[in-house]
This record gives C-alpha cells, structure tokens and sequence, in this order.
C-alpha cells in the first residue's frame, strides 16, 4: 500500500490517480499519521435491461385502465393547425 501526505495529494494529484491505476488504495497521511485511505472506485457492471414492447403495452394498459387517450394527438393536431 502506497503512502502519501495531504500536502502531496493536493499538489500532485494526477501522479496519486496513475499511482491508484497499479494500487488498489493509498493512505493519505497528515504528520505521520494516517488520516484516511483513498480507494480505486469500480463500477460494477450492470447489463441494461432490453425494451420488450409487449410488457410495455401491458403496462400501459394497466396504469391506464385500459383507457386510450388522445389528448396528445389533438394537441398536435391543434399545433399544426396554429401554424
């Protein structure tokens, strides 16, 4: 584990990022004495979930209540007509 000072961390900060690409953490040090650790952050990778348009519909359907509304398309409609 690498050890830097407070002082270091702020005036060479892109040397503490390389340093944290090979170590998996550095403890950062205020007069000889530990004062935090500083870790490499990894996402954790989350497959995205593929649109499936039929539980779509079903959705849409149930928060809906079965209920077609076309207030949108009159207000495109009424849109168009204005310009």
């Amino acid at each position: 584990m690498k050890t830097v000072t407070v002082r270091d961390l702020r005036q060479r900060w892109p040397e503490a990022e390389k340093a944290l690409q090979i170590e998996t953490e550095i403890l950062i040090t205020r007069d000889s004495k530990p004062v935090a650790k500083l870790v490499r952050y990894v996402e954790p990778h989350k497959p995205r979930k593929r649109f499936d348009p039929v539980a779509h519909g079903k959705w849409q359907r149930k928060i809906s209540g079965g209920r077609v509304t076309r207030w949108v398309d009159q207000a495109l409609l009424k849109e168009r007509d204005e310009r």
